[in-house]
């Protein structure tokens, strides 16, 4: 741990079933009219109206923006900016995924900062201003946007996520209501609960945590391990789908405050070349990533191990940490999450951006922060390794 630490939060996290209902109370104390960022699948099923509907019940007028189709990128940026400022809004409300609440992000910073997104990267420009007050309603369990400084946007010029990380952009309200990932189906549920596991996992590891990231790291695993099996066959079990928000939750608190490693450094270049959905290319990357890593990583993969099988006391650290690799690909398998060659991507496209992907990934920090740091030569090396890398042979660990 670093001589000092800083642990950020939103102002406000409002967790639990039905906490939704809360969005028009908390908007009212803050603006007068919001800019609701969400997409086409949360409108289909009826969220977006319902979020309107909370939203007139106290009075808070609104305006919607429905275009984030994707990975965020910064087109979607200019596009909603552009319908916040049209509609003289002073309050958003992201409701939906990563993509909508990252988006919703950038939007906060700027409207009242100015500049071009990619400005604020690697703190070439800093947001001095206070941004405009965000609410964020995550609906799957798994990113962990809603409780963090941090913002991924795609560039659209050079096909660059760029990793954007300042206080401006924790948003100010949090709130997470596990019925509104009941909506999510199981492929979406088994990929974002990966990427929640992998948020723990990485910030438990990373070089730059500390007892409060600890703590919240732990906790996340031990909720998203006992819950993310059952959510994936029974996407109705409002239980475990409340157990996954919570884990997801606390799994974003530590990460932020922690910093993430490898796997998201080797799977931001690859979600923006071959636009694989960020919990997907995480949960691709995170069994080859831990037996990388694991020689120095050995008493921390252990705990995680013990999570997994913890009614097997008698394993030696190294037997524990042989276990966590083990169940995370037993896991992967049993989720049905496929490798990078199974999703689609052609080899000899994907050789060709090895190179490309590996620059792009050490240029980003993360691999940095990881307990083993990969050189240029061993991450491209990974790289390969992940492309048809086999989840497990064996049998689910016992």
């Amino acid at each position: 741990m670093e001589e000092f630490a800083i642990f950020r939060t939103p102002q406000t996290m409002i967790y639990g079933r039905q906490s939704f209902e809360k969005v028009g109370e908390e908007a009212a104390l803050r603006g007068k009219k919001a800019l609701v960022i969400s997409d086409q699948v949360m409108e289909g099923i009826g969220y977006v109206r319902q979020c309107c509907q909370y939203l007139e019940d106290y009075g808070v007028e609104h305006a919607i923006y429905l275009g984030v189709a994707s990975e965020p990128t910064d087109q979607y940026v200019s596009e909603s900016l552009e319908v916040f400022e049209k509609e003289s809004c002073d309050l958003i409300i992201s409701l939906g995924g990563g993509s909508c609440i990252d988006t919703a992000k950038a939007i906060a910073v700027l409207a009242t900062n100015g500049g071009y997104i990619g400005e604020y990267m690697g703190g070439g420009k800093i947001a001095d201003h206070a941004p405009i007050p965000h609410i964020s309603i995550p609906t799957t369990a798994g990113t962990g946007s809603e409780a963090t400084d941090v913002t991924v946007i795609t560039s659209t010029t050079d096909d660059v996520k760029m990793m954007i990380k300042q206080p401006a952009f924790m948003p100010l309200v949090a709130i997470v209501d596990p019925l509104l990932s009941v909506s999510s189906p199981p492929h979406i549920t088994a990929a974002t609960g990966v990427d929640a596991l992998s948020h723990a996992i990485e910030a438990y590891l990373s070089k730059r945590s500390h007892p409060m990231t600890d703590m919240m790291a732990l906790s996340a695993m031990k909720w998203i391990v006992g819950n993310i099996e059952i959510t994936y066959k029974d996407g109705e079990n409002i239980d475990a789908r409340e157990a996954m928000s919570l884990g997801a939750l606390q799994a974003g608190i530590a990460f932020s405050n922690a910093s993430v490693c490898l796997v998201h450094g080797m799977s931001r270049p690859i979600g923006a070349l071959f636009h694989v959905p960020h919990g997907y290319s995480n949960a691709m990357l995170l069994p080859a990533v831990l037996e990388f890593s694991k020689e120095a990583c050995i008493e921390r993969l252990a705990d995680l191990g013990r999570i997994f099988h913890d009614e097997n006391e008698s394993l030696s650290n190294r037997e524990a940490a042989e276990v966590a690799v083990r169940s995370v690909k037993a896991l992967c398998l049993t989720l049905n999450i496929p490798n990078l060659k199974q999703w689609g991507i052609d080899e000899g496209a994907f050789n060709q951006a090895v190179q490309k992907m590996t620059k792009d990934a050490i240029a980003s920090g993360s691999p940095a922060n990881n307990p083993r740091v990969p050189t240029e030569q061993e991450l491209a090396e990974l790289y390969h390794t992940c492309y048809q890398y086999q989840f497990t042979t064996e049998e689910k660990v016992q």
